[in-house]
């Protein structure tokens, strides 16, 4: 089992910035890829950005350039920094990890409950 817990959202202005956290707890050495994902109101949850382990970031499109996400392994938590917002980053943010799990071999998503990003002047 994976915990991940968010933090750091709010509101704040078009251009702003924002650096959002997600603390990750349980067997994370069983986890195969972390990530960022957002929800808009009336929209499907997307992906922005993810790690694979021993691998190199990716972002989407529209992210790219604006946002960077990074690991620190000796805290186990995942950064998301979030600069040049624009309204239309406005969406809950989920943290998310893929672990494989030994007792049923399956790879598993965990996620987190979200945090709240508002961008408006």
């Amino acid at each position: 089992q994976v915990q991940l817990v968010e933090s750091g959202g709010g509101l704040v202005q078009p251009g702003g910035s924002l650096r959002l956290s997600c603390a990750m707890s349980g067997s994370i050495f069983s986890i195969l890829s972390v990530g960022w994902y957002r929800q808009a109101p009336g929209k499907q949850r997307e992906l922005v950005a993810a790690i694979p382990k021993g691998g190199s970031p990716r972002y989407k499109d529209f992210v790219k350039g604006r946002f960077n996400i990074s690991r620190d392994n000796a805290k186990d938590t995942v950064y998301l920094q979030m600069n040049s917002l624009e309204p239309a980053d406005t969406a809950v943010y989920y943290c998310n990890a893929d672990a494989f799990v030994h007792t049923i071999h399956r790879v598993v998503d965990y996620w987190g409950q979200g945090t709240q990003v508002t961008v408006s002047s």
